[in-house]
């Protein structure tokens, strides 16, 4: 295993800045705007001729208990505690300050390694911001600009030099057996707290404050010898009611972690029914050819009659997606687990079915047999043959003449009848087609001496009549 690195520190003195540089990505959430952070974020660094080592980014500690800054705390306390080298992250414009030094105490009780980083020193005198901090005792500190890559050399070479061997680090691996999970909804339909049922564990920050997750968590597990690959999302909202920067990264985010999911689990709460909002959720995974499956949260809550009421609902507003399989559950109290994940795993094997060109061709065959196209101008469409053409979603090229003509009817035919004869569930189903080109069209035929003079005798013929 990877050994692991912790970034400490209060609010806003650049941890996910320094993050994104160390890894090279964009993984972690930036923003001028304190406290965007929240939960844990693991990543991993690869410098150039040097061995890689585990990243986590934390949220800034505030220096209370209670509500969304005692979690986020918490959050951080505990990347801190099973990292092998801290970085505590300061600010060099504004100075040590009270918070700094309560981080500063509690770190020294956890026995780790570690080394101050005094970050934003860019047009500014490092070595009198280095000066500023020399009261807290640290034998290791260094200045550095993470926004603009500068000191990163050095703290790198700060950073090899307390790295043991080996560590523990829950990093992200690449087995493509993984089953990657994306969870999204709404906010406040419970997606983290299903995430923390899963794990067994709180490793998301659950609270019933609407948009309490900003970024997207990519987390590992095994579950009954499976592979899997946990991705909490932030909650969306209409377009129309996102005014704030910070949650419109976070959407963007959303809508990334739903193109690179296999299964999106699509959650609603069923205490406050379907809204138009939760449609339009469901329409971004059915825009990305997701396979789905259907949370409805908070089902233990409901009474008989509710429940009535809500499987009503659901068969009427869900009627688009009715392929999809939905499953109640409650997060709180993990009930309906064994049953969702069930449901993941007949989707996941349906989306990534494999299929040969014969079978698909026969089940084509079979289809125009049993129910013929309509006719079109005097004219039947024809699909001759067809072939698999990727999966997640299951693709298939159809050709044939005259395919433009044929209407939606029948191609959602087509779809139920894939769906029926290869037992497809929670995946949707594309097609393509393709027509023959004419191998006369836009070539002249060009008419013999005697053909000329053929059409001319008829045309004699013709007039004389």
């Amino acid at each position: 295993m990877l050994p692991l690195v912790a970034l400490v520190g209060r609010p806003n003195v650049g941890k996910s800045t320094l993050f994104n540089v160390l890894t090279r990505t964009r993984d972690a959430l930036v923003h001028d705007q304190p406290g965007v952070t929240r939960d844990r974020n693991y990543g991993v660094a690869r410098p150039e001729g040097r061995p890689p080592f585990a990243v986590v980014d934390t949220g800034g500690i505030a220096g209370q208990e209670e509500g969304l800054a005692g979690a986020t705390a918490r959050q951080a306390r505990a990347a801190a505690e099973e990292a092998d080298v801290v970085l505590f992250v300061v600010d060099g414009r504004e100075g040590p300050s009270a918070i700094d030094d309560e981080i500063l105490v509690w770190l020294r009780r956890t026995g780790r390694p570690t080394l101050l980083v005094v970050n934003k020193t860019d047009g500014i005198d490092a070595q009198q911001s280095l000066n500023e901090f020399a009261r807290y005792g640290l034998s290791d500190s260094i200045a550095v600009a993470a926004a603009h890559r500068q000191g990163l050399d050095a703290l790198l070479a700060r950073i090899y030099s307390h790295l043991p061997d080996a560590g523990v680090s829950p990093v992200l691996d690449t087995d493509p057996s993984r089953v990657r999970l994306a969870f999204i909804g709404r906010p406040n339909v419970g997606k983290s707290t299903l995430v923390n049922r899963v794990l067994g564990e709180e490793r998301m920050i659950a609270s019933e404050v609407p948009g309490t997750t900003r970024d997207s968590v990519s987390i590992d597990m095994e579950r009954d010898g499976r592979l899997y690959r946990l991705v909490d999302t932030a909650g969306l909202r209409r377009k129309s009611r996102v005014d704030e920067v910070v949650e419109k990264f976070s959407a963007f985010k959303t809508l990334q972690a739903i193109e690179q999911c296999q299964v999106a689990v699509v959650m609603f709460d069923a205490s406050e029914g379907i809204t138009d909002q939760d449609a339009t959720v469901l329409g971004y995974a059915l825009d990305a050819g997701r396979a789905l499956v259907i949370a409805v949260n908070k089902w233990d809550g409901l009474t008989d009659y509710q429940r009535q009421q809500a499987e009503s609902l659901l068969s009427r507003k869900l009627s688009f997606v009715e392929w999809a399989e939905a499953v109640r559950i409650s997060a709180k109290h993990g009930s309906g687990l064994r049953e969702l994940f069930a449901a993941v795993h007949r989707a996941h094997a349906s989306a990534t079915k494999e299929f040969s060109t014969s079978e698909v061709t026969k089940a084509i065959e079979v289809a125009y047999e049993t129910n013929p196209p309509p006719t079109v101008r005097g004219h039947v469409p024809k699909l001759r043959f067809a072939h698999p053409a990727g999966n997640n979603p299951p693709t298939f090229v159809v050709h044939g003449t005259r395919l433009r003509t044929l209407n939606d009817t029948y191609r959602r035919y087509l779809e139920n009848f894939f769906r029926k004869r290869f037992k497809l569930v929670g995946t949707p189903v594309r097609f393509v087609f393709k027509e023959g080109t004419n191998p006369f069209e836009g070539k002249k035929n060009e008419l013999t001496v005697r053909q000329v003079a053929k059409k001319r005798r008829l045309i004699r013929n013709a007039k004389r009549k």
